[in-house]
């Protein structure tokens, strides 16, 4: 399986654990299957969308992507926050809680931080400090059921 193979499904298994923990909080998630309504319209009807940090705890910022590719071949396309779409929220974190933050601030975040792209050349993007997040959104917290 390759890399972006890996993390899609990785990806796609937290976004599912995500919309059963926010419906338990009352707000049910409606996401796309097929790529085009997710191409076309987002992830969901609601405006969320869902991204796996597995990492954030330990390197203590949040990966805020830009640009991706599936392959080191191809050029980048917009992604991310970069992309046009119906989404308002990032939900971002890992399966103990995630960083509820709005995509216009992320947008506006962006001029403050460098550039990168990860190690794996398939993202660019910008690492935003834990501790900027503490203090512009909201941490919703998961209880271990």
């Amino acid at each position: 399986m390759s890399y972006y193979s890996e993390m899609l499904t990785e990806g796609l298994q937290f976004q599912d654990f995500c919309a059963c923990e926010f419906a338990k909080i009352g707000i049910p998630i409606t996401n796309f299957s097929s790529k085009k309504y997710q191409m076309e319209k987002g992830e969901n009807l609601q405006g969320y969308e869902f991204k796996f940090d597995r990492s954030f705890r330990k390197t203590g910022n949040l990966w805020i992507e830009l640009k991706e590719r599936a392959d080191v071949k191809r050029e980048y396309i917009n992604s991310g926050i970069c992309r046009n779409d119906n989404t308002m929220f990032y939900v971002m974190g890992d399966y103990g809680g995630v960083y509820l933050m709005q995509k216009t601030v992320l947008r506006v975040m962006r001029k403050q931080y460098k550039e990168i792209e990860n190690t794996m050349k398939t993202s660019i993007g910008y690492l935003l400090p834990i501790s900027k997040a503490v203090e512009v959104f909201n941490y919703i917290e998961f209880k271990n059921d």
